[in-house]
């Protein structure tokens, strides 16, 4: 029994300095951000497109960033306008950036949204997937 009490101490002890690794990593990093949702957004070459996003400062003082979108791809990539953020302690605001699928856009591909704000970036959930123009739909057939 002496041994499963040390045991359990051993453990809870190794998942607290996990938890305090993690936040103390995380402490230079006070925005955040949530796209809401996130998947595949199917968009022809020369559509246009709206990117939301809503940031938190998490921190407990006033806190500015630049902060940039991107969608990088294999085949293309479109990049926003920088945008400057100052944010209070809990404060939260959305940035919204206007684009246009780049013209020469290869069909099928996809490229993914990449948040850039200062040194540091996060790839989030959301990826455009561009589809041809163009559909072919049968109407009608006949056998005789």
């Amino acid at each position: 029994m002496k041994k499963k009490l040390v045991l359990f101490f051993v453990l809870i002890m190794m998942i607290v300095g996990v938890v305090v690794n993690f936040s103390m990593a995380g402490a230079e990093d006070s925005v955040v951000f949530s796209s809401k949702e996130e998947g595949v957004v199917k968009k022809t070459s020369g559509n246009a497109f709206t990117v939301t996003i809503t940031f938190q400062n998490t921190g407990n003082a006033e806190g500015s960033w630049s902060v940039n979108v991107v969608f990088e791809g294999d085949s293309w990539s479109w990049k926003g306008t920088a945008k400057t953020l100052t944010l209070d302690a809990n404060e939260k605001k959305t940035l919204t950036w206007n684009g246009v699928m780049p013209a020469n856009a290869t069909v099928n591909s996809v490229a993914r949204l990449v948040v850039y704000y200062d040194d540091s970036f996060e790839a989030l959930d959301w990826w455009i997937q561009v589809v041809p123009a163009a559909e072919l739909t049968i109407k009608s057939s006949s056998i005789t």
